[in-house]
């Protein structure tokens, strides 16, 4: 079965829908390819950039044949290779959580930092350092995946309470009231509990310390997770263009849904159990990608995967070289990138109301 399902539509908008359906996938092959070869050329200048500049050759040399008696060597494979992996993994979970939200919904507002999914992570993870000291790296992701889903579900009460249908701009204020609330009992435990100096590095955002043991535990997330999302990629395409087209051909749309939204809770989770609160990646990365290569998930959800793990690459390289030797932190870079976008967005989706 195709995706040509303009032709149970009216007449009237078949046009209008077919633009919509057309994908691009010489430009996603490039993007593909072309995002991967730069992807590999962030990652080296970001293992080579920072407090101790180190040359390529070095780094080179650092990763094939690691001497432990090398202060270089250590630098690379303690320190900056970890952190550079997980910026790219955390940029690719967020960019493709991003483009299954705004697939699933039809909101083109949604991502996982403003529809609460980010905050619920960050606040578990919150309660976890003030009630469970010394909880492993693995007890982090769990509480991170838990707070992943109650932000999530609280989000939609919310915007539920209100009249009418759950509209985009709707959410998007069900969303960041959410937020504030889950920050605001955050900020409360971690003065309250003496446990601010923790907690701060999580709404910061970064992978600043990253250490092997998270990328060890990122792995199976991004298997299963990513595999998962592609195997969905068709199935989110078809209910993007709505839930009566898609149930008309015989999709099953609440279990495209549930598996939906068990993607988005484990690899957001694990994002925010590493990385802390890196927003606006998901929302910006599927935009630009829909934009470039079509609005076939397909194509949608690898490209978006690279392009989110170059930004965050290169954001993470940015805080490292706007103020060195200190650090700003990543999201406020994302946050740079992000909120004008995001402004752009709800003014057009208001004007549509």
């Amino acid at each position: 079965m195709g995706l040509n399902v303009v032709e149970i539509k009216p007449g009237k908008t078949s046009q209008e829908e077919l633009r919509r359906l057309r994908s691009r996938p010489l430009v996603a092959i490039f993007i593909l390819f072309g995002g991967i070869a730069a992807l590999l050329i962030s990652v080296a200048a970001s293992i080579s950039f920072g407090a101790a500049d180190i040359n390529f050759k070095t780094v080179w040399t650092g990763v094939l044949h690691f001497n432990p008696d090398d202060t270089s060597h250590q630098i690379i494979q303690q320190l900056r290779m970890p952190r550079a992996i997980a910026a790219a993994l955390v940029g690719a979970f967020l960019a493709v959580s991003g483009a299954i939200m705004q697939g699933m919904t039809r909101n083109p507002l949604a991502s996982p930092s403003l529809m609460g999914v980010t905050a619920g992570s960050a606040f578990t993870i919150a309660i976890a350092f003030a009630f469970f000291p010394g909880t492993s790296h693995v007890g982090l992701m769990i509480w991170s995946f838990a707070g992943a889903g109650l932000g999530a579900c609280l989000v939609f009460i919310v915007g539920s309470l209100s009249k009418g249908s759950l509209t985009p701009v709707k959410l998007a204020l069900a969303g960041s009231a959410v937020t504030a609330l889950l920050h605001s009992i955050s900020s409360a435990i971690a003065i309250h509990l003496d446990v601010a100096q923790d907690i701060s590095f999580w709404y910061a955002g970064g992978v600043a310390g990253t250490k092997w043991i998270s990328i060890k535990l990122m792995l199976p997330v991004a298997v299963i997770g990513l595999c998962l999302a592609f195997i969905l990629s068709r199935s989110i395409t078809i209910l993007s263009l709505g839930e009566d087209i898609a149930k008309g051909l015989g999709q099953r749309t609440v279990l495209v849904k549930v598996l939906g939204t068990i993607v988005v809770l484990l690899l957001t989770g694990a994002a925010v159990s590493v990385a802390g609160s890196v927003g606006f990646i998901g929302l910006v990365i599927p935009h630009i990608t829909r934009f470039l290569v079509g609005v076939d998930y397909r194509l949608i959800l690898p490209c978006a995967a690279v392009l989110g793990a170059l930004l965050l690459v290169l954001a993470d390289l940015g805080a490292r070289m706007i103020n060195p030797p200190f650090e700003t932190p990543v999201g406020a870079i994302t946050a740079i990138i992000g909120v004008p976008f995001f402004l752009y967005l709800a003014r057009r989706e208001r004007g549509g109301l």
